[in-house]
């Protein structure tokens, strides 16, 4: 005989676990707080420039050196002496040239602040190929040889050079090369000639002998630098022009 199997309706039922409404009220309240003091904290970060602290985030629970008092050394924190600095250099309207951020991390050394408010070692590298280009510019059109030239004597057997405008200056980028004229002790004496020196921002290795600090390396880095960053703020154009006028004719190359 064919036993007959009754087919019984499914008594067991899969229940899904769900969270309590406390313990999700716990946790949407937990992370608006958190979310809300994220918010607060970001808005008074954004009142504050950047130029004139330290994130948080950046700093250590504690410090791992103890201060020493004999190696303080303080920087400008004014904002209308470094203006003053940007006109005395620049001319008049110089301190509009650059938003206030970059004109602060022009001058900016990495040393200052263990580098944790920026440093301008990247706007200091395209100022210097900058200038050197303006500086070879220069010597080549130079009529320093053309003069000279024209001063000597002809050859004895009567022979006439070849001569070109364009070529009487190649003569000035070996007389007179560039690493004779961008010297660090020259653009240094300048920089300090326009005040850079009470506005710069570094950490010297010995506070009471800045010399031998390399602080003549310091300044030439921050004049490089403006030039790097007018660049990338106004244009090659105005650029090259502010390192012909307010550099290489101070240093005696038109």
């Amino acid at each position: 005989m064919a036993s007959r199997t009754a087919t019984r309706p499914l008594q067991c039922v899969i229940k899904r676990v769900r969270p309590s409404c406390e313990c999700a009220s716990v946790q949407t309240s937990s992370l608006r707080q958190f979310s809300a003091s994220r918010s607060r904290a970001e808005q008074s970060e954004v009142q504050r420039p950047r130029w004139s602290y330290t994130p948080e985030e950046m700093k250590a629970p504690y410090p791992w050196k103890s201060p020493d008092p004999s190696k303080a050394f303080h920087c400008n924190e004014d904002p209308d002496k470094l203006d003053r600095f940007y006109n005395n250099f620049l001319g008049r309207g110089g301190d509009t040239m650059l938003s206030d951020e970059v004109k602060w991390l022009a001058i900016t050394h990495k040393s200052f602040d263990q580098g944790r408010r920026g440093f301008n070692d990247r706007l200091a590298f395209f100022g210097r190929r900058i200038l050197t280009l303006q500086t070879n510019l220069a010597l080549l059109n130079s009529p320093t040889i053309a003069t000279r030239m024209h001063t000597n004597e002809s050859p004895s057997d009567d022979r006439t050079p070849f001569s070109h405008p364009a070529l009487e200056g190649l003569e000035n980028l070996s007389s007179a090369p560039v690493g004779e004229i961008l010297t660090k002790e020259k653009l240094s004496a300048l920089a300090t000639q326009v005040g850079m020196r009470e506005v710069m921002r570094w950490q010297p290795r010995l506070v009471h002998k800045l010399d031998h600090s390399g602080i003549d390396v310091i300044l030439t880095t921050c004049l490089y630098a403006i030039i790097g960053a007018i660049s990338l703020h106004r244009g090659g154009a105005v650029a090259n022009e502010i390192a012909r006028e307010k550099i290489l004719k101070p240093l005696g190359v038109s």
